[in-house]
Order: structure tokens, then C-alpha cells, then sequence
């Protein structure tokens, strides 16, 4: 068996369903596929859309407990020589493992991973977070992570599109499931540290569901930001980055700019001069916007996302602590 593709859900839905049946369109055929919902029936199981994949599939149930203790469970259950961490709401392109196997032959070699892009079928209100992602004004120098650049090597992938050797996952230990989100900062962490390399290749792509604009969006930006910015304390190798503090920096001006003014009225032309130029790259950093809804859209994502990380990866900053 070459790879196990680990799934951690908290119930079977709609999206997995619907992701079946491109694993079996896959190029590469040897696999398992591991689920583990927090409880599982039998009716379940025996849906057509898991049968049709035949003993490929198993689901596993964990009991109440989060991603990364069921990403672990890979340690007891998982019988390839490589394990394939997705999501449930996310789904391989056809070569997804192709290129992935290639790249771990190196002996070098870690860990490998690619794009999420954002899935073609999402509505606008799911488009415009992706849109919101893949701007250069968000995600500075990780757009990578979110449409497909040239391939590099990297020392933090999300782990909707991350794929191990076994034998290294297993001497690290697996997850640090005392965080979440940002056990996957940790692993990789872990990995580099090893002395092993995590390559990001543009073919090694799934497709991921967004959150839908704005509430779920933004709870979802927020909490990596908080976890970010604890990490920036704990693990600066991979988080202690100038582009992590930007949104922070922002959110400072936002505030300081109207007070200083009061004193410095001239401030009100450098504070809307400066604006004027943020919302003018904004409006510019959208990539391939599609339709004006989805435009406009993701203008009001970025600026809240800026503003929501920016306050939020100051909390983390300021925690003694920060476990689950």
C-alpha cells in the first residue's frame, strides 16, 4: 500500500459524499482511503457512494474528539508507506498523488504538498473568501497556498493538502493535538527540524469549499490568527515573520491616525491619502475576480480579514497560553 489518505470529519455530510467519487478518478490507484467521523452507523456505510470505492474505504469512528486526535489515528490505522492529510470539504485533482509520489522519492524528502484552490462550483459568497485568500494584500507571500505558483520548498503547509512519509510521521509522533488550528504549523515544524524538506508543487492540488462570507470567513481567519500570533512567541522559526504583523501594524493606524489628528489636523490628509492608496492596491490585488459581485465582495473580505487578523494575532501575541 503506498499512501493512506486520512479524513477527519465530525459526521459524514454532504461534501464528502460528493468527494468520493474523484478519489476514484485519481491517476494513481494505490490507496486507502481512512474517515473517521465522531460516530458512524451502519446505513452509513454502506451508502453506494462509499461502496462504490470497495475496500478502499473505511470509516473509522474516533469518538468526540478534534482533527488532530483523528489525524493521529493515522499511527494506529494507516497501511501506506506515505499518509495523505485532507479535509473533508476539500477533494483531489486527478493527479494529486502522481506527482506527490514522485517527489517523495527523494530520500531527503519529508513531506510534500500543494494549492487548495478554491472549488469551481462554490457560490459567489464562497468565492469571494477564496478571492480574499489569493490576494497578494492578505496573503502577502502565501498566495501559494491557495492558487498554483512554481514549485519550492516550504516550512509550513496547511494540512487540507499535506502528505508524509509514515516512518517520519511516526518518529516525530504525529500531531501536537494541543492546538487547533495550527497543529499543522507544529508538524511541519517538526519536520524541518529533522533535517527533512517539505516541497510544494502546483500539481500536488485539491479543491477546497470556503467559508461563506462573512461570519464563517472570518471566525475561521480569526482563530489562525490567534494561533498565529501565539506562535509567534513559541515557534518563531516558521511565525515569527514581518508579514504575520502587517495586519496588526494596520489596525494600530486605523486608530492612532483620527486620534493624532485631533491634535495634528494636517494627519487627516496623510490618514486619507494613505486609505485612498490601501483600498486602490486592494481593489488591484484580486486575482481574476470573475463577476463585479464577487469583486466587491472580496474588497469587504480583505479589509475585514486585515482588520479581524490584526486584533486577533495581537490576543494571541498577549497569551501566557494557548492550548485547545
Amino acid at each position: 500500500m503506498k499512501f493512506s489518505i486520512i479524513i477527519p470529519v465530525k459526521e459524514i455530510n454532504d461534501y464528502i459524499r460528493t468527494a468520493m467519487p474523484h478519489y476514484k478518478n485519481m491517476e494513481f490507484d494505490d490507496y486507502e482511503i481512512l474517515i473517521f467521523p465522531d460516530h458512524v452507523d451502519d446505513a452509513v456505510a454502506n451508502e453506494d457512494v462509499f461502496k462504490a470505492l470497495g475496500d478502499k474505504v473505511r470509516i473509522i469512528p474516533s469518538g468526540e474528539t478534534g482533527p488532530a486526535e483523528k489525524r493521529d489515528m493515522a499511527l494506529e490505522y494507516a497501511k501506506g508507506e506515505y499518509i495523505a492529510f485532507i479535509d473533508d470539504d476539500a477533494y483531489p485533482a486527478a493527479q494529486w498523488l502522481t506527482k506527490a509520489y514522485e517527489l517523495l522519492q527523494g530520500s531527503d524528502v519529508g513531506a510534500v504538498g500543494g494549492p487548495a484552490v478554491t472549488a469551481p462550483e462554490d457560490d459567489i459568497w464562497q468565492q469571494a473568501s477564496g478571492k480574499t485568500y489569493e490576494s497578494k494584500l492578505c496573503s502577502a507571500g502565501y498566495t501559494y497556498r491557495y492558487i498554483p505558483e512554481p514549485r519550492r520548498d516550504v516550512d509550513d503547509l496547511p494540512s487540507v493538502n499535506l502528505i508524509v512519509k509514515a516512518d517520519l510521521f511516526k518518529k516525530i509522533g504525529g500531531y501536537d493535538s494541543n492546538y487547533y488550528p495550527g497543529e499543522d504549523t507544529k508538524l511541519c515544524l517538526d519536520i524541518v527540524n529533522t533535517g527533512h524538506r517539505i516541497i510544494y508543487d502546483p500539481e500536488i492540488l485539491v479543491y477546497h469549499h470556503r467559508r461563506r462570507m462573512f461570519k464563517a470567513h472570518l471566525k475561521q481567519a480569526t482563530n489562525y490568527a490567534k494561533h498565529r500570533g501565539y506562535f509567534a512567541k513559541v515557534l518563531p522559526q516558521t511565525s515569527r515573520k514581518f508579514a504575520y504583523f502587517v495586519p496588526s501594524l494596520f489596525v494600530l493606524g486605523l486608530i492612532l491616525g483620527p486620534i493624532l489628528a485631533i491634535f495634528f489636523p494636517f494627519i487627516w490628509y496623510i490618514y486619507g491619502g494613505v486609505l485612498a492608496l490601501y483600498f486602490v492596491l486592494l481593489a488591484l490585488s484580486i486575482h481574476k475576480p470573475g463577476s463585479f459581485s464577487v469583486w466587491i465582495l472580496t474588497m469587504a473580505g480583505i479589509f475585514t480579514t486585515h482588520v479581524g487578523y490584526g486584533i486577533r494575532f495581537v490576543q494571541g501575541l498577549l497569551s501566557k497560553e494557548l492550548l485547545r
